[in-house]
């Protein structure tokens, strides 16, 4: 079997998926070695058609059907294996479609919006979304036809899937999200930070900035690589974990010209199958959660997530063995299945529902479990959840503003918290000690012309698609 692993991770997506893999492409014709997998950290916007941008949240102007939809209708063929995690800017209807994860497209994997899989002998986890403190302890309620907020509160982190990624014991490799750990700032170079995003430094002052869900959930489970989005800059942190050990944090920024939008990270003493592949212990929390999945805004009953760290019961990872077993391995089946047309060129129609999909109503089907994400499923009404255990999160620990700023106008900013403009100037480069990340190497590569993924010509990629790291180490 063969040894080593190389990653692509990449920060916002936005739809760019040609730009990206082009730029891959041409890191590897510049003397790179072959990268086995992409991973990006959420706003990826599968977006499938015109039906599936009335389901995205952002200011109509920048509702753009960008490229996802041709590797959706195998017009492409995604020439990496690619993971993602979901952000604050998706298509929600189809990424509910997939709640516990599965392909949006051929060799296009959702984690969901919790998940674990392994990928090359490595283990990743990750969590979709961005917190707000006004769902987090909600049921996920929200389904088309979407209003303009149950659009937005469907991307919002819950405290079910913080709960499940809680009951992990073994260790991961690495973990995605979208926005940041709370806290993290403190841990690279803030004064950098603040300089590239200035708009950022009375949030970073008083410990506002990310999650909280997320912060709690970085020193539970102490993941070797932690990679984040979002705030559209790059930001290398090392955090260090009582008793020793630490995790390496990096954000990246989105896929712009002059932007850094994508490290390439080894594992050389990764060995494994470049396939995804089922996480044992993961399915086993999901089989005895199951049951705890509210779609009212009224949530199912948890203990505190501080004073609860259970696990996986020893019954459920017997069944999940077995049931992987019964199946030949933990191999995830190649069983993409469209579940709604292509674009179709005319004006989008907010659906009315939501589509039932195979791949999810199989995977239920291998932990033996029913299907639970459609109205009259999940928690009976009227829950009332318990009180947090020692160590939970606090009313304090909630008064993050609804949305992060992400313009890199501090006017613009200012005016409008909740949304992102899409068409931001570049940032001047950032040193931001990079070297955090040693011993793993952190490349950079030199401009050039990339093949545009699935058409096979050459084209000059702009000088930042293929410069896609300035600076570093």
């Amino acid at each position: 079997m063969r040894r080593g692993l190389r990653v692509a991770v990449e920060g916002c997506c936005h739809g760019d998926l040609d730009k990206i893999y082009g730029t891959m492409q041409q890191l590897e014709r510049t003397g790179s070695k072959k990268i086995d997998l992409l991973i990006c950290c959420g706003d990826f916007q599968a977006v499938r058609n015109e039906d599936d941008l009335e389901c995205l949240a952002c200011p109509p102007k920048y509702r753009e059907l960008k490229t996802f939809h041709r590797y959706y209708t195998g017009a492409a063929v995604a020439p990496y294996p690619t993971l993602f995690v979901g952000g604050n800017h998706e298509a929600s209807n189809h990424l509910w479609e997939l709640y516990y994860g599965g392909w949006a497209a051929p060799r296009i994997f959702y984690l969901g919006h919790a998940g674990v899989v392994t990928f090359g002998g490595i283990r990743i986890g990750g969590l979709s979304g961005i917190y707000n403190a006004n769902h987090y302890r909600k049921g996920h309620f929200e389904r088309p036809p979407y209003t303009s907020a149950t659009m937005r509160s469907a991307y919002h982190v819950r405290e079910l899937e913080v709960f499940r990624l809680a009951q992990l014991k073994r260790p991961l490799d690495v973990f995605l999200s979208h926005d940041w750990p709370r806290g993290i700032a403190r841990f690279g170079n803030v004064n950098a930070l603040c300089r590239a995003k200035s708009f950022l430094a009375a949030e970073v002052q008083d410990n506002s900035l990310g999650s909280p869900p997320a912060e709690q959930l970085l020193h539970l489970l102490r993941p070797a690589y932690w990679f984040s989005a979002h705030l559209h800059t790059k930001f290398a942190a090392l955090v260090p974990h009582d008793g020793g050990g630490a995790t390496r944090f990096l954000a990246l920024d989105k896929c712009l010209p002059g932007r850094n939008f994508l490290q390439v990270i080894d594992f050389p003493e990764a060995e494994g199958p470049l396939e995804f592949g089922y996480d044992e212990e993961w399915l086993a929390v999901l089989r005895g959660t199951h049951s705890l999945l509210s779609l009212r805004p009224s949530p199912s009953s948890l203990p505190g997530l501080g004073g609860h760290r259970g696990g996986a019961s020893e019954a459920d990872v017997a069944a999940v063995r077995a049931a992987l077993a019964a199946r030949g391995g933990a191999a995830v089946p190649e069983n993409f299945q469209a579940t709604t047309p292509g674009p179709s060129g005319r004006p989008g129609r907010m659906p009315q529902s939501v589509q039932r999909s195979l791949q999810t109503a199989a995977f239920l089907e291998l932990l033996g479990l029913p299907y639970n994400l459609e109205p009259g499923g999940g928690a009976a009404p009227g829950l009332v959840r318990a009180q947090p255990a020692g160590g939970a999160l606090s009313a304090a620990a909630e008064s993050n503003p609804e949305e992060i700023a992400l313009d890199n106008s501090e006017e613009a900013a200012a005016a409008n918290p909740e949304e992102l403009d899409i068409d931001e100037v570049p940032d001047d480069d950032d040193a931001n000690g990079i070297s955090m990340f040693a011993p793993v190497e952190i490349h950079n590569y030199p401009a050039g012309t990339a093949t545009a993924a699935g058409n096979g010509s050459e084209a000059p990629l702009p000088q930042a698609l293929a410069n896609c790291m300035a600076g570093g180490s």
